[in-house]
């Protein structure tokens, strides 16, 4: 089983930068992909970014060149680098966990999610 749980969210002002983190529990993490969702109230939960155990990474377009997802597989920890931000980037970021294949994930689908952290862009 795995439990995940976000931190690092804030307020900052477009152009800026911010970096949300997702530590997991338990050992099996290294055998899970993992990934980055958003959801603005009022909207669909959105794919941001994926990893898979073996580090490969994939993006959403709308985050493409700005934001960088990574691992950290001693930690148990997931990370999203927020580069370039803009108003439209605000939203609750969650963190997701899966074994199956990574794109699964850029469909919604998970075996775990954590709760999420706020991020909010002004100018």
């Amino acid at each position: 089983q795995v439990q995940l749980v976000e931190s690092g969210g804030g307020s900052v002002q477009t152009g800026g930068s911010l970096s949300v983190s997702c530590s997991a529990s338990g050992r099996a993490f290294n055998n899970y992909n993992m990934a980055w969702f958003r959801q603005a109230p009022g909207k669909e939960r959105e794919f941001v970014a994926t990893i898979t155990w073996s580090g490969v990474s994939y993006y959403a377009d709308s985050v493409k060149g700005r934001f960088t997802i990574s691992r950290d597989q001693a930690k148990n920890m997931v990370y999203l680098q927020m580069n370039s931000l803009k108003p439209e980037d605000t939203a609750v970021y969650r963190c997701a966990a899966d074994r199956g294949s990574s794109l699964r994930l850029e469909i919604g689908v998970a075996e775990y999610w954590g709760q999420g952290t706020q991020v909010t862009v002004s100018s």
